[in-house]
């Protein structure tokens, strides 16, 4: 009996461990062309490939868990998910409460208002107008704290997609948003009505440097392994390959 209990559990030894699960948040709000459901329910778009890709090349099991986006970051801390891959800029106050891996895409920021408006992306060319922004973003953050004074209204969303249903239904006269995601949303049927007004000034203390993934700090293993994971798709092509599905240029940045 002991010999059997014995090679049992030297069996049990020898057996391949389970990969463990890595748990990686985006946010439930749609974020086309990052992340999006499709017809089918499964979550598709540029980030969503990066997230498979990435796991992939660090040999990771990942999972992807939708969260909304202004309870993301207390989802990560309280272990609900383990990191964010969900177009999140590196900030210095986002880093008091979290950790980033390297970025893994850097595009200017924009503002979007209908076609022959007139207005800049300047506090003087937003003066007297009212600009929706999505909620917890550097977009919310930057706007308030170079718009705010001049804009007759800062108007907040759960969603940037609200946003741009109102700038559409001229219910505010700009939003601020990521250059790509605005870009879509320009080039759509919905968008039609409006134009890319210009990228505004950059203010890396609010806008970040770029966009990583956000992690538990003190979790340094799984740190090095999304590092590593970005870099060999950034040397192998991988990268590029999937970028080109979308986008018509890198958006790596420099």
């Amino acid at each position: 009996m002991k010999l059997k209990a014995l090679a049992a559990a030297l069996m049990l030894l020898a057996a391949p461990v389970a990969a463990q699960e890595v748990k990686v948040g985006i946010a439930s709000e749609p974020y086309p062309p990052f992340t999006s459901p499709d017809a089918s329910g499964n979550w598709v778009g540029w980030e969503v490939d990066m997230i498979n890709a990435v796991c992939a090349a660090a040999e990771m099991k990942c999972v992807i868990t939708p969260v909304a986006w202004d309870g993301i970051i207390p989802a990560l801390t309280s272990g609900q998910i383990d990191a964010i891959m969900n177009s999140m800029s590196i900030t210095e106050e986002r880093l008091k409460t979290i950790d980033f891996s390297d970025k893994y895409y850097n595009t200017p920021t924009v503002i979007a208002a209908a076609k022959g408006s007139g207005i800049t992306p300047t506090a003087e060319g937003l003066a007297g107008k009212i600009i929706g922004v999505q909620v917890a973003t550097v977009h919310e953050a930057y706007v308030n704290k170079h718009f705010a004074e001049t804009a007759a209204e800062v108007k907040v969303y759960q969603t940037q997609d609200e946003a741009n249903q109102d700038l559409a239904a001229g219910r505010i006269d700009a939003t601020q948003a990521d250059s790509i995601a605005l870009d879509a949303f320009v080039g759509s049927e919905a968008g039609a009505c409006c134009e890319i007004a210009g990228a505004v000034a950059d203010d890396p203390e609010v806008l970040g440097l770029g966009v990583g993934v956000g992690l538990r700090k003190g979790d340094d293993e799984l740190k090095a392994k999304f590092n590593a994971g970005i870099a060999k798709i950034r040397e192998d092509g991988t990268y590029d390959t999937i970028t080109a599905k979308y986008f018509a240029s890198s958006i790596y940045g420099e």
